[in-house]
């Protein structure tokens, strides 16, 4: 005990503090070639010195450790945000929505100006022209849709007579056709499909000269109260007060549609449009009843490629 307690052994700095020990491997290995003096306490069978080493390496090793762990973990988590992004709304758990009878229309592009020409809105456009190609401003048909050949006529443009053929024979008709003849009627681009579900969509953009003839027209075709002309195979047809102002161009004027109960074995939605230079009559028929959605969208999209 008298040994342990000894200050001058503890205070004696050469011990620490001498480099060899700490530095010369043969200290380690070799310990019974260092002297000691009779009055010291024997030097300790192992060197103090490599204890903070391995707490270092226990560090280093944790250290290293959780830095793969976050590593993973951030790769994980930014492999689950780019599957979430790249997945369908419909394909993620807590997500998915049932459709609302939307159809699936294929992206639209507006074909190109001629060069030097204004947008049929332009300030400079006074007459209100679609210089672009009529036909290529014809809605597509949706996905799955079988289309109607017929309404494409010859190279793409309908004689009058066909598009007549939607209204039921008689007076006005024969006053309709007057009419496109006394107004200059320059063209008309047609298209036709068929969905699935039975519903029957026509759409037709007939072209004139100036949007003042236009406007014209349309303000003595599509009144609020009805349409001037009655469609073939319907009774009769009101105003559709429930149809949203917002599901058309701005720059678009727009009269809508609903053949009214009781009706026969089909129910027709009709909605005419003024943009520009054209006047577009979209037709939908469906046996039981013709759905609003798909009507609406129909008319909403073919607004954007005319505006």
């Amino acid at each position: 005990m008298t040994e342990q307690s000894e200050p001058t052994v503890q205070s004696e700095p050469t011990v620490q503090s001498e480099p060899t020990v700490q530095s010369e491997p043969t200290v380690q290995s070799e310990p019974q070639a260092v002297v000691v003096p009779p009055h010291e306490p024997p030097a300790p069978d192992e060197d103090p010195a490599p204890a903070p080493a391995k707490k270092n390496r226990r560090l280093l090793h944790a250290a290293l450790r959780w830095t793969a762990a976050v590593v993973v973990f951030a790769a994980a988590g930014a492999g689950t945000a780019y599957g979430i992004t790249a997945m369908k709304r419909t394909d993620v758990p807590g997500l998915a929505t049932q459709s609302d009878g939307r159809w699936d229309y294929p992206t639209l592009v507006r074909p190109p100006l001629p060069s030097g020409s204004p947008g049929p809105f332009a300030e400079d456009n006074t007459v209100g022209a679609h210089y672009a190609d009529l036909r290529e401003l014809v809605l597509p048909a949706p996905q799955g849709a079988v289309q109607d050949r017929k309404l494409r006529g010859k190279d793409g443009w309908l004689a009058a007579k066909d598009f007549l053929a939607e209204f039921a024979p008689g007076s006005a008709r024969d006053d309709l056709r007057q009419e496109f003849v006394d107004r200059g009627l320059r063209h008309i681009a047609a298209r036709g499909w068929t969905t699935p579900d039975g519903t029957r969509t026509r759409v037709y953009l007939l072209q004139f000269g100036t949007a003042e003839v236009v406007d014209d027209l349309f303000s003595h075709e599509a009144p609020i109260d009805g349409p001037r002309q009655q469609l073939r195979g319907t009774d009769g047809s009101v105003f559709d007060t429930d149809f949203p102002a917002e599901a058309h161009d701005h720059n678009v004027e727009y009269s809508v549609y609903l053949e009214k109960r009781p009706h026969g074995a089909e129910q027709t939605r009709q909605g005419y449009l003024s943009a520009g230079d054209v006047l577009a009559v979209i037709l939908q028929s469906r046996k039981g009843a013709a759905k609003a959605v798909p009507f609406r969208q129909t008319v909403a999209l073919q607004s954007e490629l005319l505006g």
